[in-house]
């Protein structure tokens, strides 16, 4: 049994990602005493696709939560190495900050945000089952049998919960490349009856910036006068950078039409329905055939990493087509 003071509310939130963080935090913030499990405290704030915030709609989520004392906000703004205003020639309630963050400094900084709070506590562990009073869920039980009580239990499990990573034909269980699933948990979760669904999520093959051509691409730079997301925050904390804009071609395209039937979309081995926010590059294909070209933002992962995330080209091909 995992032991606490239950002189106050003790609540337990279950992932350490960008939601487990903030309801960690808002849980303390209130007078809570809060235990984040987790199945590595290193995993805590880790970027798990684009190390980017914010954006078109979303930037408006990070800076309400900022507004509500969140962590989000002012964390993005530590680690932000690229800063700018998505449509910045229109109205207010279109616009869009967004920060290319650095996937380091990012992390490092929320788990300094969790572990400096008093009132938080860190659990190294997989949860598998829940401690049920009645029809209420009273705590949770760990992989290892360690049991801890809770008022209330906040689930943030990300794509963690049965997940399935797919490769072109191939596909595996897994949270993230190199993380394992919790299946034990979704078991559980099943037995209660609830409806459920399952999200999808795509990224791109990453590429080495030696690999690259710079000298022949239009480059972005950071705005002159970023708009943060937090209200505390005056100035840039990080040394700012500019990202590589270039575009697919005719030939980019004939290959990705060879091998649809190899994708995990366009082979039958995933669905989706409804649009996405980041439609693969299969997607743009098939659904704009008259056009011969498709953006690509190259934006370099970290000030201190060779990695670079081709914002545009999420696909769910394999690898050898992806080469």
């Amino acid at each position: 049994m995992f032991h606490v003071k239950q002189s106050r509310p003790v609540v337990v939130v279950v992932g350490g990602g960008h939601a487990g963080a903030d309801a960690a935090h808002a849980a303390a913030r209130r007078g809570a005493r809060v235990i984040l499990v987790t199945l590595s405290r290193d995993g805590i704030g880790v970027m798990s696709c684009n190390p980017a915030i914010g954006g078109l709609g979303k930037g408006h989520l990070v800076r309400e939560i900022d507004a509500l004392d969140g962590v989000m906000g002012r964390v993005a703004d530590r680690a932000g190495i690229q800063f700018r205003l998505l449509n910045r020639r229109k109205g207010p309630a279109v616009q869009g900050p967004r920060a290319q963050a650095d996937r380091a400094l990012y992390r490092a900084a929320m788990l300094a945000e969790i572990a400096d709070h008093p009132e938080i506590g860190i659990l190294e562990g997989e949860v598998t089952d829940f401690i049920m009073d009645g029809f209420r869920v009273a705590g949770v039980v760990l992989a290892d049998g360690s049991r801890v009580k809770a008022s209330a239990t906040v689930l943030t499990t990300g794509t963690f919960l049965r997940g399935t990573i797919h490769i072109g034909t191939t596909s595996r269980p897994g949270g993230r490349i190199g993380d394992s699933p919790s299946v034990a948990l979704a078991e559980r979760i099943d037995e209660f009856g609830l409806p459920l669904g399952r999200l999808k999520t795509g990224t791109p093959p990453r590429l080495r910036t030696s690999s690259i051509d710079w000298d022949g691409l239009e480059m972005q730079p950071s705005d002159e006068n970023p708009v943060f997301f937090s209200f505390l925050t005056q100035r840039a904390a990080a040394r700012q950078i500019a990202c590589g804009i270039t575009r697919t071609n005719e030939r980019t395209h004939d290959i990705i039409r060879q091998n649809l039937g190899r994708s995990a979309m366009y082979g039958g081995n995933i669905g989706g329905v409804g649009p996405r926010y980041c439609p693969s590059i299969e997607d743009k294909v098939v659904r704009f055939a008259d056009k011969s070209a498709h953006q690509v933002f190259l934006e370099p992962e970290g000030l201190n990493t060779d990695l670079v995330y081709p914002n545009g080209l999420s696909t769910s091909l394999p690898e050898d087509v992806q080469q």
